[in-house]
């Protein structure tokens, strides 16, 4: 059911909030479980907002956009009064006295909080397995990876958890885990929405966004989400169009660039890379024109990302020293033993392996070889998107080069968890919109995801050429029937 189906739903008096609610709690426990997508189920909350809403169409008062739909929130987003732990040690215990801009922003448009979302510690990783409450697990197949790092965002729309979603998205941590679960993911443009009560891993990449099943879904809580904030001096005060609106806008005479670099990776796996491509021919028969276009510097954006997102990691995550706020430990001789072991108590090791990292990378002597020079490549990988746009309205890739893989795959071999981001980090460094859907299963039946990719501000032009992709191949009618979550 979409959102606008539920809303008509409501309205007709054929189902009521609270009648929805019970039906997602239900679900949750009998699939959670296996899958541990949820670090705390808001059971009260829940209610308790599903029964307002309903007090509110009995006396016939107008309902909010997004009245009654029931939402999880990754737990790196503060919500007042209830845990925001980050999937870590650290912040195990940190209950927020206040409310992140864009839950308030979905909480006034009638939304319900059903419960906060597994993620990688502190939103680093790709699989959601270095969280320290339990690895999720991808539902299409319990024995694989649901992505990361907002895979328990990913994982709870995908089994029938709840309707929609929120994640952070700092290097594809969106759109990997909406290709590996079968969900439409979406990064807004750097500064569309604000990240006013998002923990910050790395302040000049990460982006809020939703995961829903359908495009139309991911246009309506888009809508709700973006805006200009003064909370947030990052925000773009530029007004947001009616994204739900553009939707059906003929696409026939677009241009879309496949990106030749992405389609020659030497990982890309062989049915990846024909499911997108065949996605590509059925746009083509829909009258859009496909353009093959050159990033000659898109493969340079996993090293520039792992230098730029580690410095500003360790810059942000300095403020837990165990002093403040946050895990402390105990029986420390000295202000120094006591946060020097808080931090290496209360954070996992991929967490401190990135604090090293950027540590060094920003120290005396390595700072002007390594960061300087990679936000100059950072530059020119924004320079050849600009070049690309000059030739095509919006750019198409696969979202990763491989479908999920097995769980524990990677986790002693960091390299090649970071390779996963291949193909979603240069969005993220050039400020871009992106966007992920299903485009096919592979020969084990797990999704296969592709990404399109648009210029500054353009999520209207994106939202639409998604949709009208969507509602034509009609990809999740053709499911496999070896899904684990009945």
């Amino acid at each position: 059911m979409t959102i606008a189906e539920l809303r008509r739903q409501l309205q007709l008096g054929e189902l009521s909030a609270r009648e929805l609610v019970d039906n997602q709690l239900s679900r949750i426990e009998k699939v959670d479980s296996a899958i541990n997508a949820y670090l705390e189920v808001t059971v009260d909350r829940a209610r308790k907002d599903a029964e307002r809403i309903d007090k509110s169409l009995a006396l016939g008062e107008s309902l909010p956009p997004l009245a009654g739909v029931p939402i999880a929130i990754k737990d790196n987003l503060c919500t007042k009064g209830i845990r925001t732990t980050c999937s870590s040690r650290m912040l195990e215990h940190f209950v927020p006295p206040y409310e992140s801009t864009v839950t308030e922003k979905l909480w006034e448009s009638g939304a319900v909080l059903i419960g906060k979302t597994n993620l990688d510690e502190f939103a680093m990783g790709s699989s959601t397995e270095t969280s320290a409450f339990g690895a999720t697990s991808n539902p299409w197949d319990i024995q694989t990876v649901p992505g990361g790092s907002s895979g328990g965002s990913a994982a709870a729309v995908a089994a029938g958890e709840c309707m929609a979603a929120l994640g952070s998205d700092t290097g594809g941590s969106i759109r990997q885990p909406a290709s590996f679960c079968g969900v439409v993911g979406l990064k807004p443009t750097y500064g569309r929405v604000s990240r006013w009560g998002l923990v910050a891993f790395a302040s000049s990449l990460d982006q809020v966004g939703p995961f829903t099943n359908t495009v139309a879904d991911a246009a309506e809580l888009l809508q709700v989400i973006a805006g200009p904030d003064d909370k947030d001096s990052t925000c773009l005060k530029t007004a947001v169009p009616d994204y739900s609106a553009s939707l059906l806008n003929p696409i026939k005479g677009l241009k879309v660039g496949l990106i030749r670099e992405c389609f020659e990776q030497k990982g890309l796996s062989v049915e990846v890379k024909n499911s997108v491509l065949a996605a590509a021919q059925k746009l083509e028969s829909m009258g859009v024109e496909l353009v093959e276009v050159s990033c000659p510097r898109f493969e340079d954006g996993i090293a520039t990302y792992y230098v730029i997102a580690p410095s500003e990691a360790s810059a942000n995550l300095a403020r837990y020293d165990g002093v403040k706020y946050g895990y402390r430990a105990e029986n420390a001789d000295s202000l120094a033993a006591m946060t020097a072991t808080s931090r290496a108590e209360g954070f996992g090791s991929e967490v401190q392996r990135r604090i090293l990292i950027g540590t060094y990378a920003l120290s005396a002597g390595y700072v002007d070889a390594y960061y300087k020079k990679a936000q100059q490549v950072r530059t020119l990988i924004r320079a050849d998107f600009d070049k690309a746009f000059g030739q095509v309205d919006v750019l198409m890739t696969p979202t990763c080069p491989t479908t999920a893989f097995k769980s524990g795959a990677h986790m002693n071999d960091p390299l090649s968890m970071y390779l996963s981001d291949l193909l979603t980090i240069p969005a993220n460094l050039a400020g871009l919109p992106a966007i992920s859907l299903p485009c096919g299963f592979d020969s084990s039946c797990l999704p296969i995801g592709m990404q399109f990719i648009g210029n500054v501000l353009e999520e209207s032009l994106l939202l639409q050429v998604a949709h009208q992709y969507e509602q034509m191949a009609n990809v999740m009618s053709l499911k496999p029937k070896c899904q684990y979550v009945p």
